[in-house]
């Protein structure tokens, strides 16, 4: 290589930082988890086809790096953690409840719907790129988005009230 790489991925810093927290729901994992993807893609710059776009690329290599570090961790504690996105805006407190419950909602979903819905809704790849990152045919990420949508669109019912229980109102209006 002359010095210079064949793709810039200083570009591509803020979609591999949001799809490793996406993927390790760790601040400190997906640092770790962005860096080891650059230092692969660097190493293996010379196998990059130009004709491929470098997003999809390096989401590859990271989606993979990924599942390799799981499988090498079998026995692991699943950590969930909370996240620590601040407010751009006050919001109702309502509102801000519904917020962290979508985001627990989503954080339960299981590993690979979860990395389905936040590789298309979040960084917006089509199916075809979403599927190819994820190396499963463009049918199987359909069907995950699928049940990921369901899942956070049809929460299972609260099992004292029997309503949904993604929102918990208070005195909503309702007579029994």
């Amino acid at each position: 290589m002359s010095g210079s790489s064949p793709f810039d991925i200083s570009s591509q810093l803020g979609v591999l930082g949001r799809y490793a927290l996406s993927l390790t729901r760790d601040p400190s994992a997906a640092e770790d988890l962005v860096q080891d993807t650059l230092v692969s893609a660097i190493a293996k710059s010379e196998s990059y086809d130009r004709a491929r776009p470098v997003r999809g690329w390096l989401l590859s290599i990271m989606h993979n790096r990924f599942v390799s570090d799981r499988r090498k961790q079998a026995v692991r504690a699943d950590k969930l953690q909370e996240l620590d996105c601040p407010e751009k805006m006050p919001a109702q407190q309502e509102w801000a409840v519904y917020l962290k419950q979508v985001g627990s909602a989503f954080d339960a979903l299981p590993e690979n719907q979860r990395a389905a819905l936040h590789l298309v809704v979040v960084e917006g790849l089509t199916y075809q790129d979403a599927a190819t990152v994820l190396e499963v045919p463009v049918g199987t990420l359909m069907s995950r988005l699928a049940r990921a949508r369901a899942k956070l669109r049809d929460p299972k019912p609260n099992s004292d009230t029997g309503k949904p229980s993604h929102l918990h109102l208070v005195n909503s209006g309702t007579a029994s």
